[in-house]
């Protein structure tokens, strides 16, 4: 089977982790039987430069085409200051938008091999395996109105939360549908104390739980579940939270897994099920590391393991994404580290991005 395959790579590592996944995917074609049809597109900084734009029209255009995208990371320090008209982050905004991408999920699983690259003590966080969902389309992100103003008492901004509806139901579907399929339980995450948005949040919630008597609902703030993904982060099983609570949670999740470099993200138009396609976006949770840009450096496996979920999730093809994901553990297992994961004196290998896409070709 052919797939066509739309590759934003952006900014700083973008290219880097893109271009490794790009190989591992064509070895699991060989493998497969499979070809994947690569259409290269702007994004980002990138794009700014050479367009003006964020999210050229042509690089929509090449990803609504596609059957899915791969992104890598947008941003750097040349294009961040204050009085810029157009930021990079745009571009990854304007996609999610233009693309219906409402659902964002978020693996959060610690691979036994990296239990000793977490700061977080052994015993905490072994085990670790759940799914954050975050809502991509709504929330302040996106909300009007949105400015910042100066008059005779100084300068003032406004930022605008709503939800609707229809917003928060469809992405606590998609958290009762996975948690109905994992071990039933499902943490929905608000500020329901202080927001109103949060109020018809959970108010919805409990609402629909009632449609889901095998799964156990627990409503928890944003505040105390920040405490909880330390403290006991074997205790999730499916979350779900709006748009900005949620990209801070998933950020701090992944110091429960030792690196950022470690964690794939799907952004989706609709519920994942095994065996049916839906569109995606596909992207590591990281940025574009501008530090270490350039220089071989990069961690690609979070891209890489995103494109095992693309597989599995755009294209129905549930073996070809084990294969990847048994890769990336066999790689972890046999001792080899990028340096976002390697620990001073671990006795294992550090090796580039380059290397570190060469050996899960290899096992693929």
């Amino acid at each position: 089977m052919q797939f066509k395959v739309a590759v934003l790579a952006g900014d700083g590592i973008g290219p880097e982790v893109c271009g490794e996944t790009v190989k591992v995917l064509n070895a699991v074609g060989k493998k497969y039987g499979h070809s994947f049809d690569f259409k290269y597109g702007l994004v980002g900084g990138c794009a700014i430069d050479a367009t003006g734009e964020a999210l050229p029209k042509a690089s929509e255009d090449i990803s609504k085409s596609a059957d899915a995208v791969i992104f890598g990371a947008v941003g750097g320090p040349k294009w961040d200051y204050a009085t810029a008209k157009v930021r990079p982050e745009e571009g990854i905004l304007q996609i999610r938008k233009a693309l219906n991408l409402f659902a964002n999920i978020r693996p959060v699983k610690l691979f036994n091999d990296l239990i000793d690259a977490t700061d977080i003590k052994p015993e905490v966080v072994r085990g670790t395996d759940f799914i954050f969902i975050r809502e991509l389309t709504g929330g302040i992100y996106f909300g009007k109105p949105r400015k910042t103003v100066t008059n005779s008492r100084g300068r003032r901004a406004i930022d605008t939360m709503v939800y609707s509806e229809k917003e928060i139901s469809r992405i606590l579907r998609i958290g009762f549908e996975l948690a109905r399929s994992r071990n039933k339980k499902l943490t929905s995450i608000d500020k329901a104390n202080v927001l109103d948005c949060s109020r018809l949040w959970r108010k919805i919630a409990v609402e629909m739980s009632a449609e889901y008597p095998d799964v156990k609902l627990e409503n928890h703030l944003v505040d105390s579940c920040a405490m909880r993904l330390i403290h006991a982060p074997t205790s999730f099983d499916v979350a779900v939270t709006e748009n900005m609570f949620g990209d801070i949670l998933t950020d701090e999740a992944s110091m429960v897994c030792g690196s950022m470099g470690m964690m794939p993200s799907a952004s989706l138009s609709a519920t994942p099920i095994e065996g049916k396609k839906a569109f995606g976006l596909y992207e590591p949770i990281h940025g574009s590391a501008p530090d270490i840009a350039g220089q071989n450096k990069a961690n690609p496996i979070a891209t890489v393991l995103s494109a095992g979920y693309m597989l599995r999730w755009s294209m129905a093809l549930p073996k070809e994404a084990k294969a990847i994901e048994n890769a990336v553990e066999q790689v972890i297992k046999d001792g080899y580290r990028t340096g976002d994961i390697k620990r001073k004196d671990d006795g294992k290998e550090l090796v580039s991005c380059t290397k570190m896409g060469d050996l899960l070709v290899e096992r693929v």
